[in-house]
């Protein structure tokens, strides 16, 4: 464990330069071309076993230790923003409307120079190691779903995965041995009224109106139907309705989403919308039409890799913090990970230096602290030599 900690370290400069060049060079989700190449030819040059198009265009590397044993896969995600970069950096985004919001980019550089640590002492590894590249994570249906599709867990025993939180001081290790991340839904209702003359509100039937009724009663579905105990959200975030200023609208468009944890709220939460929807426009005598689209499930983690994470997080050089994560509202497609074989994902805190209030993810002036690519790798490294040894023993 030391000498992969000091091979990591060493390479600390070599982890910001990758992540620097892909911070300058994004693509977006689904549109990654030349990131999954450099990718590649990274593992190629280690000599790793390198398959190019896994679920389309992410990338999986394998590394045989020297002795037989069980299989990790290790997870980063690599795709951009359609955000437009503000940042006063040298290596700010050079593509116009898109850039790294989310430190994909530093995931990416983290997995590969711990592949490189890992390729140095691989003839003491008892098992076999597999590097997942992904591709789409920030938009549904995601890159993780097509790849497990593709064959990237075949043989894999365990997963693990983290997340650079930059709203986390550099340092804390947040890990969860349940519910970490909440199921991303999205919705659209498109109200269908009758419009008219803005002078003569009496002959439509005002759709703009009973978009605004939705809004507040779609509300009380949370606040009133659904268990205080349970955890959910149901915003608004899109209400359309373009007309001249003298026009009652005829049509509107709501457009949301809704968060939770448990399948079973997720369901009643959909058949209450359907209710009120239902309700609100026919006492206005209109109609609607109600698309729900289900997106990523639920991060869950398991319980015993989610306390090896705490385990391995308390004696692991640097860190300094260690938190039961609360969960949070996000979403996420490691969760499709999850469902096919144990695991855990985490978050690594990497609150940029001497910034008391760090811009959150998915800002035009998101930025992390570079040292905390070294925290996780690190974590991820001793959870893979913990787990290797741990089943080997067993």
């Amino acid at each position: 464990m030391l000498k992969l900690n000091t091979l990591l370290e060493q390479s600390h400069n070599e982890m910001i330069e990758i992540r620097r060049y892909l911070h300058q060079h994004p693509e977006l989700s689904f549109k990654e071309i030349e990131t999954p190449k450099y990718i590649a030819e990274y593992h190629r040059k280690l000599g790793l076993e390198v398959r190019e198009g896994v679920g389309e265009r992410g990338v999986v590397a394998t590394l045989k230790g020297g002795k037989p044993g069980p299989t990790v896969a290790l997870r980063a995600d690599f795709d951009a923003l359609p955000i437009q970069d503000e940042k006063d950096v040298p290596y700010k985004s050079t593509v116009p409307g898109v850039m790294h919001a989310c430190g994909h980019d530093g995931h990416t550089a983290q997995l590969l120079v711990l592949a490189k640590a890992f390729n140095t002492v691989k003839e003491h590894l008892a098992g076999t190691i597999v590097f997942i590249h992904q591709h789409a994570e920030e938009y549904a249906p995601g890159g993780a779903i097509a790849m497990i599709e593709d064959g990237c867990l075949d043989g894999v025993d365990v997963i693990f995965g983290t997340h650079l939180w930059a709203t986390e001081h550099t340092g804390k290790i947040q890990y969860n041995t349940g519910p970490l991340m909440a199921a991303a839904d999205r919705f659209e209702i498109l109200i269908h009224g009758k419009g008219g003359h803005g002078a003569q509100p009496h002959l439509t039937k005002d759709s703009i109106l009973i978009g605004a009724q939705l809004v507040q009663s779609l509300q009380h579905i949370v606040s009133r139907r659904v268990d205080p105990q349970e955890a959910a959200v149901l915003s608004i975030g899109h209400f359309e309705a373009m007309n001249a200023f003298n026009v009652i609208a005829d049509t509107a468009k709501l457009i949301g989403t809704v968060r939770t944890f448990r399948e079973e709220i997720q369901d009643q939460i959909i058949e209450d919308m359907k209710e009120v929807i239902h309700g609100v426009t026919t006492s206005f005598g209109a109609e609607a039409q109600f698309s729900y689209y289900k997106g990523y499930p639920a991060v869950i983690n398991h319980q015993q890799e989610g306390n090896l994470v705490k385990e391995v997080a308390l004696k692991t050089d640097g860190v300094t913090e260690v938190e039961f994560a609360k969960p949070q509202m996000g979403g996420e497609d490691f969760a499709y990970y999850l469902h096919h074989v144990k695991g855990a994902f985490f978050f690594t805190g990497a609150q940029p230096p001497e910034v008391e209030h760090p811009y959150p993810h998915h800002h035009p002036k998101f930025d992390f602290d570079e040292k905390a690519m070294l925290l996780a790798a690190k974590m991820l490294a001793n959870l893979t030599l913990e787990y290797l040894a741990g089943e080997g023993d067993r």
